[in-house]
């Protein structure tokens, strides 16, 4: 079969329907990773890992600090990025917010191992960040930057969240254990690749 006769599927916008359902699962599957991250003392980056840093610093929960961390956010995202991604992004923050203080009412967690529960917490994270991506919403903070950069110039979102992130998580050094620290290190790695790696136009046609 020659190349010509090979043809590509033709790209299927999501509807409003799967919109909604793709956004309550990303943010449960975010806000329940960042609940295992909280459970054992660690933290990831951008901006959830500064608001991460607010709660174990403040009486703030992690919630509302993630909410209020990300407002500035806003701007940038209505001017770079449209009036639909900013609103899915802001109802995307607020799910989370929500959603972080709903999990413990249903789970409670008996002794969990620090790098298992990193790890898994990250990759949780990353699956439902890449949920949120494909259909045009974010989490906020660097995270639209990073977007809006590989719209432009094709870098990928992963890579520059991930330089970011271990940035954000190092200067935590004197706030978390260094077992903790390095889990969370390690875990942000994990999640920036789980998004390189699936979050790709040339890759997803949706």
């Amino acid at each position: 079969m020659s190349e010509a006769a090979i043809s590509q599927p033709k790209s299927i916008r999501h509807s409003w329907v799967e919109d909604v359902l793709a956004l309550v699962t990303g943010t449960i599957l975010v806000s329940f990773g960042a609940i295992l991250l909280r459970e054992v003392g660690a933290l990831t980056g951008s901006t959830a890992g500064m608001a991460f840093l607010i709660d174990y610093l403040s009486p703030m929960t992690f919630g509302v600090a993630f909410f209020l961390v990300n407002i500035p956010f806003y701007i940038l995202a209505l001017k770079k990025m449209g009036v639909v991604f900013t609103l899915k992004t802001f109802a995307t923050v607020s799910l989370v917010s929500l959603f972080t203080h709903i999990h413990p009412a249903f789970i409670q967690f008996g002794e969990l191992d620090l790098f298992y529960s990193t790890l898994f917490g990250n990759l949780l994270m990353g699956t439902g960040f890449v949920v949120l991506f494909r259909h045009g919403a974010s989490l906020g903070g660097v995270t639209i930057l990073a977007l809006y950069i590989q719209d432009k110039t094709g870098f990928r979102a992963g890579y520059l969240q991930m330089g970011v992130d271990v940035l954000v998580v190092c200067a935590a050094f004197f706030v978390v254990s260094i077992p903790a620290l390095i889990a969370s290190v390690l875990g942000a790695v994990v999640l920036n690749i789980l998004i390189a790696f699936n979050h790709r136009k040339d890759r997803y046609l949706a």
